[in-house]
């Protein structure tokens, strides 16, 4: 059995601080802010910190979409791009979605009733 002496143990504990905890990965979302650009075309821009990857901020970017379009008495939306971004530990997603009262032609569609409801159920919040 290896000995450890005194400053080996204060070595490893001065390691064992800097581990992250559950904490430092729970998300903490920043805000949206929403422009309609034009008629059915919506750009959000959302911000984040503490998000482990792009995919994290633009699922944030759409559930704001998902309830935006909700709020404007429409059913569906179709993602057209998302532009994601960190600087500073601040990750900003940068979307926009055209919205519409019937499923719209395109690969990208939501059905905001039930995009927003699975935002809610992961704590995702929404507009």
């Amino acid at each position: 059995m290896k000995k450890i002496g005194l400053i080996g143990v204060l070595g490893l504990t001065a390691c064992a601080s800097a581990t992250p905890t559950a904490e430092d990965f729970i998300p903490e979302y920043k805000g949206v802010q929403t422009m309609l650009l034009d008629g059915d075309l919506v750009r959000f821009n959302v911000a984040m910190t503490k998000a482990q990857a792009s995919e994290n901020v633009a699922a944030y970017a759409e559930c704001a979409a998902a309830q935006y379009t909700l709020i404007r008495g429409y059913g569906f939306a179709r993602h057209v791009r998302t532009n994601v971004a960190i600087e500073g530990g601040v990750w900003r997603a940068d979307a926009v979605y055209t919205i519409s009262p019937s499923l719209p032609k395109g690969l990208k569609t939501i059905d905001a009733e039930v995009v927003t409801q699975n935002c809610l159920e992961k704590g995702i919040p929404t507009v």
